[in-house]
């Protein structure tokens, strides 16, 4: 029998005198690797696709605008990343047909990114995709899965997370 490697940290950490940390260090622990195991799942969707998770979420943001459209700076913010992290994924979106960068016509200093209808087709067929393959079976039960969002949005919001 295989033995869970969190729980045999956990087992290490308080004996080697860390208990009041050990419970934390599960916790967090299992979050990054279930982030990973689930960003398997994601990235086998999307690589066919010519898709990072990270520009499926700039195709995805700006296909709920109205305009399709959005100030690079506006994108960061939403997604929550560095503007190189924005620049470099909109960079390779632009490269494969699926975004245009245009100037905003009020104020010339601004840049927004634009969804093209390459790019509309695209996201829409990855979102298929990832609804059929991840989202729809995520590895738990619906209502767990529920139970979890809400105890990770109350984690997220006690660490800041606005």
């Amino acid at each position: 029998m295989t033995r869970d490697p969190i729980g045999e940290a956990h087992r290490q950490w308080v004996a080697h005198g860390w208990p009041e940390a050990a419970d934390g260090m599960a916790m967090v622990t299992s979050l990054v690797r279930a982030q990973q195991l689930l960003m398997e799942r994601i990235d086998a969707v999307l690589r066919p696709r010519g898709l990072t998770f990270a520009r499926y979420e700039v195709l995805r943001l700006l296909s709920f605008t109205r305009e399709a459209a959005m100030p690079m700076s506006r994108l960061g913010s939403l997604l929550q990343v560095h503007p190189t992290s924005v620049t470099s994924a909109v960079d390779r979106l632009v490269g494969q047909g699926y975004v245009e960068r245009v100037r905003s016509d009020s104020d010339k200093r601004v840049v927004r990114a634009v969804l093209t209808e390459a790019g509309r087709e695209a996201v829409e067929e990855a979102t298929a995709a990832l609804n059929d393959a991840v989202f729809e079976a995520p590895g738990l039960p619906g209502a767990e899965v529920l139970g979890l969002t809400e105890r990770l949005t109350a984690l997220r919001a006690g660490l800041g997370d606005a």
